[in-house]
């Protein structure tokens, strides 16, 4: 919602495995759908679970701009909910056929929701990290085949 949990350590794990496992060039970012986090980084329980993993995350929050939908060929959710959002900002037929949930790319979490840790114990954040480290190997194999 904000940019400074699920969607900065999607970014993250992406970018992160990309790098190990992708020989073509692969441009992401995130954002939230409030602007009440703009310019802030990540929150400091989601660097240090991702830290611990080897994922650093550089990104500062921003908020969704519709112009994306011309930028990007994915434009993935981590929960219904922004989804919804999403669908609201998408002008063209075209532009809702690249919104989707992360975890559609998730061999194990497929279909499921990123659960939003910010108010939940520690093992939420690990959680979170789990779901996107499957979800992101799974856009990758996606990505690799064309």
């Amino acid at each position: 919602m904000g940019n400074i949990c699920r969607s900065p350590a999607a970014e993250g794990v992406l970018k992160h495995l990309a790098g190990l496992h992708v020989d073509f060039e692969i441009v992401v970012e995130s954002c939230g759908i409030g602007d009440w986090h703009i310019g802030q980084s990540p929150d400091y329980r989601t660097q240090q679970t991702a830290q611990a993993r080897g994922i650093f995350l550089t990104s500062k929050a921003k908020q969704f701009q519709r112009d994306f939908f011309e930028e990007f060929d994915f434009i993935l959710a981590s929960d219904k909910e922004v989804q919804g959002h999403l669908y609201q900002f998408a002008k063209t037929p075209e532009h809702k056929a690249k919104i989707g949930l992360m975890t559609d790319y998730s061999p194990s979490y497929k279909g499921q929701e990123v659960p939003d840790p910010y108010y939940q114990a520690g093992g939420a954040f690990e959680l979170v990290l789990d779901i996107l480290e499957d979800a992101c190997e799974g856009l990758i194999q996606h990505l690799k085949k064309g």
